[in-house]
């Protein structure tokens, strides 16, 4: 591949330097990591967003979470059409392969994803609403929050919006069969989870008062 280059000189020194602290301290804990594979107790799906630091929030060492990336942490309905659906593999992974106790949805405060849904939403953002926009069309899982979001005050929406991209996701993941049985079992628990970027809050959503509670 000729367009492949070189890191850039920053991301190697903090490479080395990681080996040659991080990784020696511990070096018998990663040995053990490869040799024995991953034992994670809990699956986080978790914005892209380079400003959420899953394992840092909740303390977590290596090993301990299977983590899931994408725009506003957003799980799209279960459907079997062949097609790819990296979300929806991570999904299978965790609850069937390793079988994870807990699968937690975490958004975000000033969230860019759920802004683009509601600037799209709202007919600010039309170049989201083209067919090739891959951004636009992911953000489509969360268009039925805004719809719900309407009757909010204007200044609240967009926050209310980033609440509705947890619960969406929450709803969703119980379209999928293999999740579904899990919870009704009881081998599975799903979580709902906010947190603010500026001052740390942490929020999760609690059934009963159908709000978001301080942790």
């Amino acid at each position: 591949m000729k367009y492949a280059r070189p890191l850039p000189n920053y991301m190697v020194q903090r490479y080395h330097g990681w080996k040659a602290t991080t990784f020696n301290e511990n070096r018998t804990w990663y040995k053990k990591l490869a040799e024995e594979g991953q034992r994670p107790r809990a699956f986080i799906i978790a914005c892209c967003d380079s400003r959420v630091h899953v394992t840092s929030i909740f303390g977590a060492d290596q090993g301990e979470f299977f983590i899931h990336r994408n725009i506003a942490n957003l799980v799209p309905p279960f459907t079997d059409d062949g097609d790819h659906h990296g979300t929806s593999a991570a999904v299978e992974y965790a609850v069937t392969a390793l079988k994870v106790a807990h699968i937690v949805i975490l958004g975000h405060s000033n969230c860019g994803g759920v802004q683009g849904c509601y600037d799209m939403c709202s007919g600010h953002a039309p170049e989201l609403e083209e067919k090739s926009s891959f951004v636009g069309r992911w953000m489509d899982i969360l268009r039925p929050g805004y719809e719900r979001v309407l009757d909010v005050p204007e200044e609240q929406r967009k926050d209310a919006l980033e609440k509705e991209s947890i619960l969406i996701s929450l709803e969703n993941l119980m379209s999928f069969p293999f999740v579904r049985e899990a919870v009704e079992k009881g081998n599975l628990t799903l979580h709902g989870l906010w947190t603010d970027i500026g001052d740390g809050d942490l929020l999760q959503y609690d059934p009963e008062s159908k709000t978001f509670v301080q942790v």
